[in-house]
């Protein structure tokens, strides 16, 4: 199944939806119709339950150079602005919320809101040509796109301090040194590596990826004796689906599970 805009594509494969940024030209720049087009996706995403992972990708040379600054120097640039962000933002409430685990899959350029992006999702696969900047400080503005929630807890304030203030490109050494991406691989096994990890997570107990995901996030926010409760809550009402059914049978019987995603 396909769905797709003048910006933003989605194509289904099974389990595995793919949302590629299609504004080659411009380097994937986020234009509002560009956000509206992606909060639009995931919102179909939410309503089927056949899909259980999400890869995003940019078309072209790029995997998204950033907001499309040019819509910004007009009479009004704050409402240009938000009309962007709005439904950026929602959409990446909406990506944070949903059960199915995300990955971005990065190539040439990650800048600005493109880096936010690849932030926002559970994994970032990137190959070892691609580049990174937040580049926010450059235009004397502050980053937007979730970008000062996950950076800190990904790379440690000090080290997000300088990644935004100075707006400094790093390489995809440095990015997986950094933690900012999972793995790094030639571009011309790029689409392999895609492949194998979402069909791996596709096949994975959704359900349960859901929680662990969400008590990961929610630790920032509790003292250890609130963690506990909450691992041992989400533990219960994890041991009622089905998967957990499916996994302690496959474990006992020494097989592999079948998980349903749910």
């Amino acid at each position: 199944m396909a769905q797709s805009s003048d910006s933003i594509t989605l194509l289904v494969d099974g389990a595995v939806a793919t949302i590629k940024l299609n504004r080659p030209s411009v380097l994937n720049a986020i234009d509002a119709e560009a956000a509206r087009a992606f909060l639009s996706i995931l919102r179909t995403i939410a309503e089927r339950s056949d899909i259980r992972v999400i890869v995003l990708r940019g078309e072209g040379r790029a995997f998204c150079a950033g907001g499309d600054v040019a819509r910004f120097g007009g009479s009004d640039p704050e409402a240009a602005i938000d009309d962007i962000i709005s439904p950026l933002h929602e959409a990446l409430r909406l990506l944070n919320d949903l059960p199915q685990p995300s990955i971005a899959i990065v190539h040439g350029a990650a800048a600005g809101a493109g880096f936010s992006l690849m932030l926002a999702c559970d994994f970032a696969l990137a190959t070892d040509t691609a580049r990174f900047t937040l580049a926010y400080a450059r235009l004397g503005v502050s980053p937007d796109g979730s970008a000062t929630y996950h950076l800190p807890r990904i790379v440690g304030l000090r080290k997000a301090k300088e990644l935004a203030l100075l707006a400094e490109t790093i390489d995809a050494a440095e990015a997986l040194r950094l933690g900012l991406v999972n793995w790094v691989v030639p571009e011309a096994e790029l689409d392999g590596a895609c492949a194998n990890l979402a069909a791996r997570l596709a096949s994975g107990p959704t359900a349960a990826y859901h929680r662990i995901r969400e008590l990961l996030t929610s630790s920032f926010d509790k003292d250890l004796e609130e963690q506990l409760e909450a691992e041992r809550q989400t533990f219960k009402a994890l041991s009622r689906t089905q998967d957990f059914r499916e996994g302690v049978s496959a474990f006992l019987g020494k097989i592999p599970a079948r998980f349903k995603g749910y």
